[in-house]
Formats: C-alpha cells, structure tokens, sequence
C-alpha cells in the first residue's frame, strides 16, 4: 500500500487535503479508522475509506450508502488517501484534482469480520463492522470486476446486511450534515471560497435532485429578483 498515486495526483501547495506522514499512524489509537465525506465534485458522489495498513483504503460510492440491505451500491475503488485524510473536510480549488467541497459525513471505527490466514483483507469479500455517528452494523465489499480507468482500481458492491441497523429510510436526504462541523455543503463551501450554488445541489435530497429543482442558491437569487 503506497500514497504514491495520491501525491502525483495533487499539488499540495495549492490544495488543502494533508500530503500525509510516516508518523500518521503513531498519531491513531489502536482501533481502525473510518470515514465517509461527501464531495461535490464533478458530480456528487461519498467517499468510503476504511483505514488499514497505514493508510486509508478507499472507494467513490456514486449514489452513496443504502440502509437497505436489498439495495447494491456501486462502490469505485480509488487511490489509498492518508490517514489525515480522515480529518479533512473543506475545498478543493477549481481546476486541480477532485476540485468540489468536501463534508465530512460520517466518522468513526471498523473492524473487519474475517482476515485472511496471514492477516490480510480478503480480495474478493470484505465483510465489516461500523461504528460510526450515522452508519453502523454489519456490512460487506464484494468484488465484481477489475479496471485500471479513470484511477479507479476495480468495482466492488456495497450492501448493508440484516441487523438491528438495517432500514429502508434514505439516510443520506435525512441526514445531510456533516458530523463534525454540522455544516452543509453550501456552508462549507461558502466558508472556503468554492462554488456555493454548485455545493448546494449536493445538500437537497435525492427526489429533488432529480426533478432539476432549483438548489437554495438559485432560489435565494430568485427572490432576490422579485423585490
């Protein structure tokens, strides 16, 4: 595992995301690191990483994660991330790689429910556990196909499975403030000079971003216009 890919990909004297140390790890405790931001990049997608071997292992889960165990989510796997990565929440100026707002989502710990007999992850099924402040219980990675395009290593599937946790509410419309700063993307974005009326399409709920309505920024400016 290397960040040797993260840092090509970055100009870390123009974007804020942590270039990340040797001595990140000394830095955690002894539980697994877990985090999922949301990014408003390109277009909007949730960024899960699971934090192993000194690093944060990371997938793009376009549609974001499913209570609903019957309910796949397609999850990219991307570049390792540091482990400062976990922290980061802000924007990442136009015009350098995953240029958007990130919102810190969810955070927390994990641990995986089957290693290999050498101690590693498995490759085809990773099957864990999250505590995280939104997303918790049992969960699986499955493995369907590998590609080497767009920096994407291979697609995976990201299911929820029955327990206590499981549900069928969409909890990325019910909760969609970040769980440090209590923030929406709007607001962060705002706060760090990105594109707020891009970012705020991020913060209405998936039956509104589908119908094209009008995101807070364009409504404010409608009102705006009728005085």
């Amino acid at each position: 595992m290397t960040l040797s890919t993260y840092r090509k990909k970055r100009k870390f004297d123009r974007t804020p995301e942590p270039k990340g140390s040797i001595t990140a790890a000394a830095r955690r405790g002894s539980s697994l690191v877990d985090v999922m931001q949301k990014h408003m990049a390109s277009r909007l997608h949730y960024d899960l990483r699971l934090e192993w071997g000194g690093v944060l292992l990371s997938w793009a889960v376009p549609r974001g994660p499913s209570l609903d165990p019957a309910v796949k989510r397609l999850a990219l796997q991307t570049e390792d991330h540091p482990l400062e990565y976990a922290d980061f929440e802000g924007v990442i100026p136009a015009g350098e790689y995953g240029s958007g707002t990130v919102l810190l989502w969810d955070q927390g710990t994990w641990q995986p429910e089957k290693l290999n007999a050498d101690g590693s992850l498995p490759e085809r099924e990773i099957k864990f556990r999250l505590h995280g402040k939104k997303l918790r219980g049992s969960w699986v990675l499955v493995h369907t196909r590998s590609m080497r395009a767009n920096g994407h290593r291979s697609i995976w599937l990201l299911i929820k499975h029955r327990d206590q946790y499981a549900s069928t509410r969409d909890i990325t419309s019910d909760e969609p403030r970040s769980v440090t700063s209590r923030c929406l993307l709007s607001q962060i974005a705002h706060d760090g000079g990105g594109d707020v009326e891009r970012a705020s399409i991020g913060d209405l709920p998936d039956t509104a971003r589908s119908k094209n309505r009008a995101t807070p920024a364009q409504e404010i400016g409608k009102r705006g216009k009728r005085r």
